[in-house]
C-alpha cells in the first residue's frame, strides 16, 4: 500500500521490470493508468512478463460516479494469468486485490493457487479491501513497505527460501 494515487501501481511496475531484469520469470499483472484530460485515467493491465496489455476500465463519460471497471475484461486477464502461473512461475504479482476479489472473485484463485505452490505473492492492497484480504489469505500476510528496495529484499529472501523446500 503506497500513500499516493497510483504509487502502487508505479511501484508493483518497477519491481516488475527489476525482476524481469535480473532473470525471474514473473506472472500476474501490473496496472498502468493513462491520463486523459480533466477526465477520470483509461487503466489498463499489463499481463506479465510480456504482455498482452488489456484495457480493464470502461468511459462512462465525465459526469459518471459509478464503477468503471469492465469485470469481462478483468476476468480475460486473469485467465490469462492462471494459465500462465500453471506453466511456472518465480513470483505473482497482482496489481490489487480490489471489490471482485473481495467478493470471491477476480484474482483470488491465482492467488490460493500461487500460495499452494509455494510461490511468492505481491499483491497491491487498499484500506476499504484491506478486512477482506486478511481475511482471505489469513495470518501469515506480511505488509511490506512501499519502497522498492524493501520489497525486492522479501521477495528474494522469499525466492531463496521457497527453492529450499523444493
Amino acid at each position: 500500500m503506497a500513500p499516493g494515487r497510483g504509487d502502487t501501481d508505479l511501484l508493483l511496475f518497477q519491481i516488475a521490470e527489476t525482476l524481469g531484469s535480473k532473470g525471474y520469470t514473473t506472472c500476474g499483472t501490473v496496472q498502468i493508468n493513462t491520463e486523459r484530460g480533466g477526465g477520470p485515467c483509461d487503466m489498463d493491465v499489463k499481463v506479465l512478463p510480456a504482455g498482452p496489455i488489456l484495457r480493464i476500465s470502461q468511459d462512462l463519460g465525465r459526469a459518471s460516479k459509478g464503477c468503471r471497471l469492465d469485470p469481462e475484461s478483468l476476468e480475460a486477464a486473469v485467465g490469462l494469468v492462471t494459465a500462465q502461473l500453471v506453466t511456472g512461475a518465480d513470483v505473482l504479482i497482482i496489481n490489487k486485490f480490489g471489490k471482485h476479489e473481495a467478493d470471491g472473485r477476480g484474482f483470488r484463485s491465482a492467488i490460493a493457487d500461487a500460495i499452494s505452490r509455494n510461490i511468492p505473492v505481491l499483491v497491491g492492497l487498499n484500506a476499504l479491501n484491506m478486512d477482506a484480504f486478511r481475511e482471505f489469505v489469513g495470518p501469515e500476510a506480511i505488509q511490506l513497505e512501499p519502497c522498492e528496495k524493501v520489497i525486492l529484499e522479501w521477495l528474494e529472501a522469499s525466492l531463496s527460501s521457497a527453492k529450499q523446500v523444493a
